[in-house]
């Protein structure tokens, strides 16, 4: 006990002490930018390039699972043909992966092989 009287008798942190306490805070907040904030920033980027440089033809996986060949496209939309006689309209934003690019003609004697 006659050890915690001497830390109560101290006196309080000089009045310039202050700005030492945001230095901390500041480096705390620039740790966080570079570690999550900036590349979860770039992740979010490449999934926008990703989307937007669709091609039908394309080997697709969305976010469900759903495997398929992408048969069609509008601005907001992709259809994705997943077996013989089924072609389903997804967002561009379902759009998870894509496992292969293919393009123009190529589309169309990848899409005789798929069925």
């Amino acid at each position: 006990m006659t050890y915690f009287f001497p830390l109560l008798a101290q006196d309080a942190a000089p009045a310039g002490g202050g700005l030492g306490m945001f230095v901390p805070m500041i480096l705390i907040m620039v740790m966080f930018y570079f570690i999550l904030i900036r590349p979860q920033r770039k992740a979010q980027k490449a999934q926008e390039e990703l989307r937007k440089n669709l091609r039908v033809g394309d080997k697709v996986v969305t976010i469900g699972g759903i495997h398929g060949i992408v048969s069609g496209l509008t601005d907001k939309t992709v259809s994705v043909k997943v077996a013989d006689a089924l072609s389903m309209k997804f967002d561009r934003s379902a759009i998870a992966t894509v496992t292969e690019s293919k393009g123009g003609k190529e589309a169309v004697e990848d899409e005789k092989a798929f069925s």
